[in-house]
């Protein structure tokens, strides 16, 4: 029986309805387009494993772009590990049966559930700095694709105050290059972030947002033309819908304004101390999970919490009956998101807050899209600048975008596409 030959593009931040209103090219009317529902919470990093399990996060275990350690009371944001998350790909039988599948750029992708493999993995140096590095497999994959196309991929294109379109360009050469080579995968998902940095820096309403979408359309014009040519159908998904964000709230400087929340300092600088910590919430955008070590002392956080402006919903953890969820998940009002900090004063701000450390923050900092004046070269801790973000889901201005040249029916969620794809293979 012949081998479908399929390529899956995540779009950050393809809201159906920022679709709607920006769509030009012509590509778009060979899809079978329409909005569909995304996964609670509506983050990066469960909604690319929901896909790839056709699952909810109560049942693979991904509710944030970050996970909490309640063992070692640490928090591991933006690893890489296939192993972050649970359940059969949706693929484990048609790799069983002799196909191929690839995944580029796609989060929490590093494991033994792909033949192919491209993701970004730098090696951060003892002094400081970083050697820019990519995982690759097979290994010289990452080499053969650079001169191919004639140039390395930016870490600093893909995040930090210096993203830009090139990040994206990068990765839709290197797909393109890999859907015309003879030993292209069966199944390829690539993902394409540009939409979304511009989006959460000046909102989902603004001139440039609308600009970011045009320079994304050309990109996914040009892989839906080389995915054609080279005999592949194809699915677009959007991950998330980015809405427009008017103010922050400081979980964390509640918590230990109440007693909840420890720090320790170090050269006056305070730092997070969660092993003291009775509480504290790892952020996410518009999504908090509050972990608390004595389960005596939830309701009493729950109070403290529950009366303050922007909070929409404190959900229980048995809403998501999973060890990763927070034993509160706190989801932020329309125009609210969540920020990490904990400090009042500008002398105690932690180090690395004032730098691009994606792995050092017990949660997701949007700030690092900004730099600021001074210090040179350090990023900015003004929460204001902030003007879109994205996790909640249960709206239709939540809704996402779906589109497919093969028949995934009417799928009605992302998981419901991911399932339609799974009976394809």
């Amino acid at each position: 029986m012949k081998k479908p030959k399929i390529l899956i593009v995540s779009a950050a931040a393809l809201g159906f309805r920022f679709w709607e209103k920006n769509r030009k090219a012509d590509f778009w009317n060979r899809l079978s387009a329409r909005p569909v529902k995304t996964v609670f919470p509506a983050l990066t990093c469960p909604v690319q494993a929901s896909f790839r399990t056709a699952s909810e996060p109560a049942s693979h275990g991904m509710f944030a772009s970050g996970v909490f350690n309640r063992e070692i009371r640490k928090t591991f944001f933006w690893e890489q590990s296939s192993g972050l998350y649970e359940g059969a790909r949706i693929w484990d039988k048609f790799r069983e049966n002799g196909g191929r599948v690839g995944q580029i750029c796609w989060q929490n992708s590093l494991g033994n559930e792909s033949d192919l493999l491209l993701s970004p993995a730098p090696v951060h140096k003892h002094h400081g700095g970083m050697i820019q590095a990519f995982y690759s497999r097979p290994e010289r994959l990452y080499g053969d694709i650079c001169s191919k196309i004639g140039s390395k991929f930016n870490l600093f294109n893909y995040w930090g105050p210096f993203t830009s379109i090139k990040s994206s360009r990068w990765i839709t050469d290197a797909t393109c290059e890999i859907l015309k080579s003879a030993s292209a995968p069966d199944l390829l998902l690539a993902y394409i972030p540009h939409l979304d940095y511009d989006l959460q820096k000046f909102g989902p309403e603004s001139d440039k947002a609308a600009r970011a979408f045009k320079e994304t359309e050309f990109m996914l014009e040009k892989l839906f033309a080389t995915a054609k040519l080279a005999n592949f159908e194809i699915g677009i998904f959007g991950d998330y819908a980015i809405t427009p964000a008017q103010k922050a709230i400081f979980p964390n400087r509640i918590l230990l304004d109440k007693g909840y929340f420890s720090v320790r300092s170090v050269k006056g600088m305070l730092y997070p101390d969660l092993w003291s910590s009775k509480a504290f919430a790892m952020v996410d955008h518009q999504i908090a999970h509050v972990y608390i070590q004595n389960k005596n002392d939830i309701e009493n956080v729950r109070k403290i919490l529950s009366g303050i402006d922007g909070i929409k919903t404190i959900h229980n953890h048995s809403e998501m009956n999973h060890k990763n969820a927070g034993d509160l998940i706190l989801e932020a009002e329309a125009g609210h998101w969540f920020a990490y900090h904990w400090w009042n004063n500008k002398s105690e701000t932690p180090d690395y807050a004032t730098h691009v450390d994606i792995h050092s923050k017990p949660g997701f900092d949007p700030c690092e899209l900004f730099m600021s004046i001074w210090p040179p070269m350090s990023i900015s801790s003004d929460t204001t600048k902030i003007k879109g973000t994205h996790g909640s889901a249960n709206s239709p201005e939540h809704e996402v975008f779906w589109g497919s040249t093969f028949d995934s029916g009417d799928p009605g969620t992302i998981t419901g596409a991911a399932k339609a794809l799974k009976q394809i293979l």
